[in-house]
């Protein structure tokens, strides 16, 4: 770290590396999670927090998320909004005064002072995504943020990627390099997968090779939101429901067919492709053309095959075999894991817990390194695997 940038903070009483704080809610909308750390040769943990959403900004975020979603948000909304853009500037802040109580929180369980934080690297809510159009919404007033705790926040990351023709995500691969890359042992190739609300893998440089890193489609986004529609549980536990399923392969061929997963990377994706009403479309279509009956449980079961389908499909073209290791809420789906292990049988799979690092901690963690490469003026995107025509500074600062 600088002395500019001491300076320019005011961070007093630092033993050796400053603190960080990474803030990141996927588009399963589960909760709102924060990590606060330090990075030395590897990232250190000091603490992790996670509050869920109240039920009117969830409400609110998961309208959002669907093109003209907030039609009939609107109808029932406590709060008299007119159009989505009050609903988006309202969530917006609301987004900003819950992040600060996360951030407070984490900081009352590990005894540190916000004087002691260089910055707050916060993602925000996607709520469109729209790389064809060169555009990418994260919702988060950093305004208040930096006003309520009185930290600097880096946030607006994915909109200088795209800038420089980029598509903006995925943006972990960059901190995967950085961290998972460090003791790499060029004898095999390593992969990570993130199973959040989308399935996005990152092939990690080997030899005279980039990083490769790109979304495979959807995971715990249909899975959540299926379970959730018939039983009212948040999300599968263990997979367990999934399990007592049976899958449906003429479906499964069928949702295999949606053209995200032919395209070729560089590439993302997101709610506005991949969402419960595309899947009611699907399941219909299917009603019509087989005389077959299943269970809410079998379709489960299918969408975990979908999920490990498509991963597998799209690492199998980059390399044969490797180690993949497996963050996100997903790495915690037993089920899950072990149709990966099946679909991909010469890869050793298991969790970045081996490596050091919790699974529900690498996307929050991703998101407080790549503040500290913003507050640092360091390029913190990866051409190879948006590709950006060049590297570039990702981030607005909103300082204190």
């Amino acid at each position: 770290m600088n002395d500019f940038l001491y300076d320019a903070l005011n961070l007093e009483n630092l033993d050796s590396q400053p603190y960080f704080i990474g803030m990141m809610s996927g588009t399963s909308l589960d909760a709102l999670d924060a990590v606060l750390c330090r990075f030395d040769e590897r990232p250190v943990v000091i603490s992790s927090h996670s509050i869920s959403f109240p039920s009117n900004l969830k409400a609110a975020l998961a309208a959002l998320t669907m093109p003209n979603g907030v039609d009939g948000y609107i109808k029932q909304a406590a709060v008299d909004f007119e159009s989505e853009l009050d609903v988006f500037g309202w969530a917006s802040v609301e987004y900003g005064e819950l992040a600060a109580v996360v951030v407070h929180e984490l900081l009352n369980k590990a005894g540190v002072g916000s004087e002691s934080v260089c910055a707050i690297g916060c993602h925000g809510q996607t709520v469109r995504h729209r790389p064809q159009w060169r555009f990418s919404l994260q919702l988060l007033d950093p305004n208040v943020l930096t006003e309520r705790t009185n930290i600097a926040v880096v946030s607006d990351f994915r909109r200088r990627d795209m800038a420089v023709n980029g598509q903006g995500a995925p943006l972990a691969p960059a901190f995967h390099e950085a961290i998972f890359n460090s003791d790499y042992d060029d004898t095999n190739h390593r992969a990570l997968l993130n199973l959040g609300g989308i399935a996005n893998i990152t092939v990690l440089s080997h030899g005279e090779r980039e990083v490769i890193g790109f979304d495979t489609g959807c995971a715990n986004l249909l899975l959540d939101g299926w379970i959730k529609r018939h039983t009212g549980a948040d999300f599968d536990k263990n997979g367990n429901w999934a399990k007592s399923g049976q899958i449906i392969m003429p479906l499964l061929e069928q949702l295999l067919t949606h053209p995200f997963f032919e395209k070729p990377y560089p590439k993302s994706t997101g709610r506005e492709e991949f969402n419960l009403a595309w899947l009611d479309q699907e399941l219909e279509k299917f009603n019509k053309n087989y005389n077959s009956t299943h269970t809410p449980a079998d379709v489960e079961a299918t969408l975990v095959e979908l999920t490990s389908v498509s991963v597998a499909r799209a690492l199998s073209k980059i390399m044969a075999f490797g180690d993949l290791f497996v963050c996100g809420g997903g790495a915690l789906n037993g089920y899950l894991m072990t149709r990966l292990a099946h679909n991909l049988p010469t890869w050793h799979i298991q969790s970045t817990q081996t490596l050091g690092i919790p699974p529900t901690l690498v996307e929050s963690l991703a998101f407080a390194w790549l503040a500290q490469q913003t507050m640092l003026s360091q390029p913190n995107n990866l051409p190879s695997v948006t590709g950006a025509k060049k590297s570039v500074v990702l981030g607005q600062v909103c300082f204190p």
